[in-house]
């Protein structure tokens, strides 16, 4: 029976080039796994600590005081930070004095807007990457798998008496090119469309709070100058 050739045999014996385009697939696999699991950790977080503090919001609290307890905090976390960022140019256009409702509205509204958009940021961070890996990976195979395979055949050309066996090597060594860039692929695609749904559902629950907190914040503002 004949020697089977091993994986390890048939990436050392590859020309440069397709040696390249292995290694970086491999790079952009190992990269888009480290990135998988940082952002499944991050956002399985940002997960729990909004329904702590929506729990912790509609207990009934006084805003202020929960202003009181997050305002100079550093290590708040999304949601929190839409709410001070609202609450405090709140607090800082009510303080004016002779201040209308409705401009006080529109500048909690675009202090919130900011805060939305500065944490999607936070929450798509590394999702491109991972977008570009799974859409292109299989073509960089391709490519090395395509440049293998033509020198499989340019050798072939020299040689006086061609058989399966002595292109064999040569194509297969190729084609663990395609493998190698469908192993990078699958689970970076996998990986985003997981990822931008979680975040989707994070964006609209972030998005229903502005709304919530602006609702109340405005019927506080029309009691205080029905006060007055």
């Amino acid at each position: 029976m004949p020697e089977q050739i091993s994986i390890f045999e048939l990436v050392s014996n590859a020309s440069l080039l397709v040696q390249l385009v292995m290694a970086l697939l491999l790079a952009a696999s190992i990269t888009s796994w480290m990135m998988i699991f940082q952002r499944w950790f991050f956002l399985r977080k940002t997960e729990a600590d909004l329904a702590t503090f929506d729990e912790h919001f509609w207990s009934g609290i006084d805003l202020r005081k929960l202003y009181g307890q997050l305002e100079g905090a550093d290590d708040l976390t999304g949601i929190e930070k839409i709410f001070v960022s609202g609450f405090k140019e709140y607090l800082r256009l009510s303080e004016q004095g002779g201040g209308d409702t409705e401009i006080i509205m529109q500048g909690v509204q675009r202090a919130m807007r900011v805060a939305v958009s500065r944490e999607e940021e936070q929450l798509d961070r590394n999702l491109p990457f991972l977008a570009t890996v799974g859409s292109t990976s299989p073509y960089v195979g391709l490519f090395g798998t395509v440049w293998g395979i033509m020198n499989s055949f340019r050798s072939l050309a020299n040689m006086t008496q061609a058989t399966l066996a002595s292109v064999a090597p040569g194509i297969s060594e190729a084609l663990v090119a395609t493998a190698m860039g469908l192993f990078a692929a699958i689970p970076a695609v996998i990986g985003y469309n997981r990822f931008s749904a979680r975040v989707d559902v994070l964006m609209g629950r972030y998005q229903t709070f502005a709304d919530e907190l602006l609702t109340l914040l405005q019927r506080a503002s029309h009691a205080r100058q029905t006060r007055q």
